[in-house]
């Protein structure tokens, strides 16, 4: 059997006698495309069963408010003292417990963080009072907490605790860290109380063991109780300040022990802007980043413990269940990038597994969107629009012409809706304009990807043909009923003196011949491309340079654009924001900015201006079927997301109208 493979990561497991299917977890994760009464709709329900489906055995819906009154986070997070949530909560969990899978909800305060508040002009509390900068740069004037509120807000974490028990939630799950509430209190950085709730590490931790004991006493004896923390601080502060270490983790996670069931061991700060970078590990980082925490906590604590933070690799997970490191492995994200996991690895496709490339995109359209998308997984917060799409009508023969990105995504999806698919690709790969970046260690797991789409495009039964351009003439020939045209774009060439120098390349080319190089790089366009491969010339132990026109680099992911500048800061690479090059000599550029000509000596100039669709050779292939859809960089050059998605769309458009 498939499932012998992993035998520690199937083995079921009972917490304070619930039963748990296997050791795979979806992690606390918000929605936050709520309507404005803040109750789940079709949709959240739907992105939760998704992974329920999946066969995750416990699923944790993020972000819920216990005490809105003073610590709300938004308007778009469960309120778990609004007895008019009742049945929308009910049916969440009941469309996971359907599956097999434990619905578990997240406890949390905002505290200084209480952006609902905030936003309605309400006062902030927090530990300690002073003027804090929250969020995007701003200064509040956060007041300290009074100790009524104190005890009103740890009552609160009970009454809510029982609420979602009341509603058929199996476990609820307290956040304990990443800078919220309890986590303020415990914090040193952020607590200067002078009285029982500051001060000694004892009294610091005062108020997440008296939250703790108020859950218990609501829920009783016989309800699993876990607990979120964050088993470092991880603060990456301006000054150099990182917060309390895991020796401080560890003596905390003893304080639980016995108390929580299940210690969920997290690392950093949310509201910290570089220490998201921890709590939500880039692929800057190593894979499993924040699991050594879980590894040194497990062996000093009786209560199970739970491991987060970049697995995505089954085998991986089963190792690290097999070690003793942990009892349970967490997956936030990569949920989203397949919450088909457990079922996969089950069934013997683990190689099938649509693993994270961590590429950030779903962090962005989470905060700034409300919802979060996935670059490599379409369906991914579209789970009920998927489910009630209309089946194709007929079967259809389908030419994909392009085979990057997007064309494989639209030929994949199309033969798994039953058409008959012939992919084209002029070139003798697939992958498109991204294979430039197989070399790089930082894009591995975007590689992975590529080649896994490729092995499923064979699975699927696609006709893949190499070495073929696609013609008007010779679409034509094939007679398809459709055609998806992924031609991809092309790079721009600034019109710069001197750019058709010889010692001037293109990003792409420089990133596949990287040996045409000298030590010295001038990288013109300060945008992901030229920011990304300037980083990964550092780290070829090149010097690279970025001059960007603008006062700050291009960059649309704001996690990933500030894993970029962390990056640009600690490799010591030189930037030139709000800087003009004039021209391009053999010796290097001449570049201008506040009206003052400088040289950057450089044996290399690459620029990375952007791309240019080619969207003149799509046209003309419109009238060569019935069916046409234009995908990807053809469309509009942006990002894997973009090109993914559209595909993904026109696949599913097929023959059903």
């Amino acid at each position: 059997m498939n499932v012998e493979k992993f035998p520690h990561l199937f083995e079921p497991i009972q917490i304070r006698g619930q039963y748990f299917k296997n050791r795979m977890f979806a992690a606390p994760q918000g929605y936050y495309l709520m309507p404005s009464d803040s109750h789940p709709n079709a949709d959240m329900i739907a992105y939760w069963e998704a992974k329920a489906r999946g066969g995750f055995a416990s699923i944790c819906v993020g972000d819920a408010d216990v005490h809105t009154a003073s610590g709300s986070k938004g308007a778009d997070v469960p309120k778990l003292d609004d007895p008019s949530s009742k049945s929308f909560l009910a049916a969440l969990a009941a469309a996971c417990y359907r599956h097999g899978c434990v619905p578990t909800i997240e406890l949390n305060h905002g505290g200084m963080y209480s952006y609902g508040n905030l936003a309605k002009g309400k006062p902030i509390y927090g530990p300690s009072a002073g003027v804090y900068e929250i969020g995007r740069g701003r200064k509040v004037e956060i007041q300290e907490m009074p100790e009524d509120m104190i005890l009103e807000i740890i009552d609160a974490f009970g009454k809510a605790a029982l609420f979602a028990k009341n509603l058929g939630f199996g476990m609820v799950n307290l956040h304990a860290g990443h800078g919220w509430l309890v986590h303020q209190f415990f914090s040193e950085r952020l607590n200067h109380r002078t009285d029982k709730w500051g001060g000694s590490f004892e009294n610091r931790a005062r108020f997440a063991l008296e939250v703790v004991d108020s859950i218990r006493k609501y829920v009783g004896p016989d309800f699993p109780i876990e607990a979120r923390i964050s088993a470092a601080e991880r603060v990456l502060a301006p000054d150099g300040s990182d917060g309390y270490g895991i020796d401080e983790g560890i003596r905390f996670a003893k304080l639980l022990d016995g108390r929580v069931d299940l210690i969920h061991c997290s690392a950093g700060t949310h509201e910290v802007t570089d220490s998201v970078t921890i709590s939500h590990p880039t692929m800057f980082a190593e894979d499993q980043l924040n699991s050594k925490y879980a590894a040194a906590i497990k062996p000093e604590v009786k209560s199970f413990v739970a491991t987060v933070g970049s697995f995505s690799d089954p085998q991986n997970m089963e190792n690290f269940i097999a070690e003793g490191k942990a009892d349970v492995i967490e997956m936030a994200r990569q949920s989203l990038a397949d919450p088909d996991l457990p079922t996969k690895a089950r069934t013997g496709r683990a190689d099938e597994v649509n693993q994270c490339i961590r590429c950030m995109q779903c962090y962005r359209t989470g905060t700034q969107l409300g919802l979060h998308y996935c670059s490599i997984n379409p369906r991914t917060s579209r789970e009920r629009t998927v489910l009630m799409a209309p089946a194709p009508k007929k079967k259809e023969k389908v030419l994909v012409a392009g085979g990057g990105i997007a064309g494989m995504e639209a030929a994949l999806v199309a033969a798994q809706r039953g058409h008959e698919v012939i992919l084209c690709e002029k070139s003798d790969k697939l992958g498109g304009v991204l294979l430039c970046e197989d070399k790089v260690p930082f894009k591995r797991h975007l590689k992975e990807y590529i080649e896994r789409q490729q092995m499923l495009l064979g699975r699927a039964g696609v006709e893949i043909r190499m070495n073929t351009e696609v013609t008007p003439e010779f679409a034509k020939s094939l007679q398809p009923d459709c055609i998806i045209a992924a031609f991809g774009s092309v790079p721009v060439k600034p019109k710069i003196e001197g750019i058709d120098g010889e010692n001037v390349i293109g990003v792409i080319d420089a990133y596949e011949h990287p040996e045409k190089l000298g030590d010295k790089i001038v990288v013109i366009g300060g945008g992901m491309a030229g920011t990304e491969f300037a980083i990964y010339m550092a780290g070829l132990g090149k010097k690279a340079v970025v001059v960007e026109m603008k006062d700050d680099y291009t960059l649309d992911n704001c996690l990933q654009g500030r894993a970029i500048k962390i990056q640009i800061r600690e490799l010591g690479i030189e930037t030139h924001l709000s800087t003009s090059v004039c021209k391009i000599t053999d010796k290097g550029i001449v570049a201008k900015t506040d009206d003052k000509e400088f040289e950057i000596e450089a044996d290399s100039i690459v620029y990375a201006t952007g791309q240019k669709p080619l969207i003149e050779e799509c046209n003309k292939l419109a009238f060569c079927a019935d069916e046409f859809f234009v995908v990807g960089d053809s469309l509009r050059p942006f990002n894997i997301m973009h090109a993914t998605h559209t595909a993904f769309a026109a696949a599913y458009d097929i023959a059903t109208i």
